[in-house]
């Protein structure tokens, strides 16, 4: 299987790194706009670098596209490697706007390709064994969940600025948007509310998703920590009869992680779950849908959409009540 990966940020250096340990895979090519950074990227994976995005595209060579390029540049170069006959992965958000994630979607459709999403938290463990108790219902009903990711990428000074990130909405409540959507399905009402960024920007976002019963989600981004406090990452579900805890700093390599249960009258304890890299496993079930080994629905485009349309009603939801 040869990829050509788009994009040699951070994000494009980890899928590299991923694809180089899959012994099916050969990394054909990685562009970027600066032959620096393509040139350090494709030492990873043996890879050639390339300026030149269409040229890649358009190779009969290639398989399948990985696009880890800015969010709102997705549209354009996956329609592009769709209509030129490539499977696509596609970094979050799949896009900035509804109509245009939808549009990226009906042209997988219409080439008869893959389009499936970098919707990591699918791949966590600790995310996943939620998803099992809940499904089971081992532990009686889901009734909350609280997650949050909190950054201090809006800070010019940050560490992990990075200019080309949108607000808190897409950039970070996607990932857990569709983690709460996996687990409890469509909300019957969203409420949210922000504290602004010195540019304007909705900079720290709570939004409060409601269901049948009384459930409801919590969901919490930032980037508006100080640019001395590190990238975390979390969440807390509650069942009728266990609560899981889980956290990951991003203060070192690795992140620092836990992850427990607390049930009855048992103190917090650990959760044993398979310590693997998400992203590994998610390029990795990529490569196995194209091969018609494993079910695309995971990972497929309309779970992006589902959790951008939560990303975008939140949006609304602020300049309602900002309005107001």
């Amino acid at each position: 299987m040869r990829i050509a990966i788009l994009g040699a940020g951070s994000m494009g250096t980890v899928h590299a790194a991923a694809y180089a340990n899959m012994a099916e895979v050969s990394v054909a090519g990685v562009f970027s706009r600066d032959p620096a950074r393509a040139a350090a990227v494709t030492g990873i994976c043996k890879a050639r670098p390339f300026t030149d995005a269409a040229a890649l595209i358009q190779r009969d060579d290639i398989d399948a596209i990985d696009v880890c390029l800015p969010s709102a540049v997705h549209h354009d170069v996956v329609i592009s490697a769709l209509e030129h006959g490539k499977h696509v992965f596609c970094e979050s958000p799949l896009a900035l706007d509804l109509d245009q994630a939808q549009r990226m979607r009906d042209a997988a459709r219409r080439a008869g390709r893959l389009l499936q999403v970098g919707l990591l938290m699918r791949s966590v463990s600790a995310y996943g064994h939620v998803e099992a108790v809940a499904r089971s219902g081992e532990h009686g009903r889901l009734l909350s969940i609280t997650t949050w990711r909190l950054g201090s990428y809006l800070h010019a000074d940050a560490p992990d600025r990075k200019a080309h990130y949108g607000d808190p909405s897409t950039e970070l409540m996607t990932f857990d948007f569709d983690f709460v959507h996996w687990l409890m399905g469509e909300p019957q009402s969203l409420s949210a509310s922000a504290a602004h960024a010195p540019d304007g920007r909705p900079g720290e976002i709570s939004a409060v998703l409601s269901y049948p019963g009384g459930r409801h989600a919590t969901v919490i981004a930032s980037g508006l920590m100080p640019p001395t406090s590190p990238f975390t990452v979390g969440f807390r579900a509650l069942f009728e009869r266990a609560a899981f805890a889980h956290l990951t700093t991003f203060s070192e390599i690795p992140p620092k992680s836990s992850f427990t249960i607390t049930a009855g009258t048992t103190p917090a304890r650990p959760v044993p779950v398979a310590a693997r890299n998400p992203y590994e496993v998610e390029l990795q079930h990529f490569i196995d849908c194209i091969k018609g080994r494993a079910d695309p629905a995971l990972l497929d485009a309309d779970r992006a959409i589902e959790a951008l349309h939560l990303s975008l009603v939140t949006q609304r939801a602020i300049d309602s009540f900002t309005s107001a």
